[in-house]
């Protein structure tokens, strides 16, 4: 593929989607340009991107405005960009337009209206209780940005979303969407956008995982979490179920990674006090290796995801060995089986049973279950995506 060039639009460079296209460039083998902004400011980057990359286009030469196919992830709104692009001298009017759907709007969660009751202090912080108020996220919809991802769907030519849950929701928020206006007759564009669809995992790249030093050896049970501290994760019942575990005297050690942010849930400042005596590591790894190899000294991994499209961090995990316990929603009982999902009301009895007996994967286990998602494996489905006929 070596002929075809392809331009990459990522309004929102950061996280999973820089990691993704990072890997991308690295196997579909095309003449790839990239037009990138960093990971903030996420509304006005939906809001603006068309003109941004209109601006950006313009400062190449004319013949550097032709390519095969523009990759644009969900942050750009790609209506108005091809409305734009009519007007660029040089542009390939055939250039073929996919978008990639990393999370929809229809089914991103909203946020707390404030911080939770702490882990400690008068209102003592329980597993009930932070189940309560993970249950109320807002599922209000914002139409202004749902709408901008379903006119994106609708003029792209190829859509590809990570998950089969990814892709529903999105169906099921179009068809929702579209019946609130039912005497314009546009429900058929649902279908539209459906038939020129398609699920596409992610690739991902194992590479410093399987080197990571595997020198630790667990003699005692240690749990990970590697999510973003943001309250769409649900930290507040996973620690609550730590520190009741702490409580009925059971032994683990505690690897908490991620991101975190300028304002993170109380809950992460709580537990780093309330869990001192279980903490190996506490906070974002230094590096690529750094985090592979605290990945390789854990035992289990969890989640308690409120939202959740993919679960790259989590397969990661999986492939250092840990054992996975993830909740039986989202998009995990896609990538997972059964044996390895809890239902409602069932971390903390999960965990117990993990930490009274429990094992790391062997290579077998974790083989299988990872390696269908390494770039060597799908590289070959993107490219047929993007170039193929």
């Amino acid at each position: 593929m070596k002929d075809q060039h392809l331009l990459i639009l990522e309004p929102y460079w950061g996280g999973s989607h820089s990691q993704f296209l990072g890997g991308l460039q690295q196997h579909i083998g095309a003449h790839c340009q990239v037009m990138s902004l960093p990971a903030r400011n996420w509304k006005m980057r939906m809001q603006l991107s068309a003109p941004w990359a209109l601006n950006c286009l313009r400062k190449l030469s004319v013949a550097q405005r032709w390519f095969d196919t523009v990759l644009c992830s969900t942050f750009v709104d790609v209506a108005v960009l091809r409305g734009l692009l009519t007007t660029l001298e040089g542009w390939n009017p055939t250039t073929r337009f996919c978008t990639y759907f990393h999370e929809n709007q229809f089914a991103y969660p909203g946020q707390f209206g404030q911080d939770p009751t702490p882990l400690t202090g008068k209102s003592p912080f329980t597993i009930n209780s932070a189940k309560k108020r993970a249950n109320t996220f807002s599922q209000g919809l914002n139409r202004q940005f749902a709408a901008i991802n379903y006119t994106s769907a609708l003029v792209s030519d190829r859509l590809a979303f990570n998950s089969l849950y990814n892709r529903q929701t999105f169906l099921d928020g179009c068809n929702q969407y579209l019946r609130k206006a039912g005497d314009m007759g546009v429900q058929y564009t649902a279908k539209e956008i459906e038939e020129k669809s398609r699920i596409l995992p992610p690739g991902l790249d194992f590479s410093l995982i399987d080197q990571a030093s595997t020198s630790c050896e667990h003699t005692r049970p240690v749990i990970v979490w590697n999510h973003r501290w943001e309250h769409d994760k649900n930290p507040e019942e996973f620690f609550a179920a730590l520190c009741e575990l702490k409580k009925q005297g059971l032994d683990f050690r505690l690897i908490v990674l991620g991101q975190s942010f300028t304002r993170e849930p109380l809950c992460f400042k709580e537990a780093r006090t309330v869990l001192a005596d279980r903490i190996l590591h506490f906070g974002y790894a230094p590096s690529r290796k750094a985090y592979a190899d605290l990945l390789q000294k854990g035992t289990i991994v969890v989640s308690t995801a409120r939202h959740e499209f993919f679960g790259i961090a989590v397969l990661e995990a999986v492939r250092a060995g840990c054992r996975p316990l993830l909740p039986d929603r989202l998009a995990y009982p896609e990538l997972f089986e059964g044996q390895y999902l809890y239902g409602e009301n069932g971390l903390f009895e999960g965990l117990r049973r993990l930490l009274r007996n429990s094992s790391r994967l062997d290579t077998e286990e974790l083989m299988k279950i990872t390696e269908k998602y390494s770039w060597q494996v799908i590289s070959r489905d993107f490219t047929a995506w993007l170039f193929g006929a």
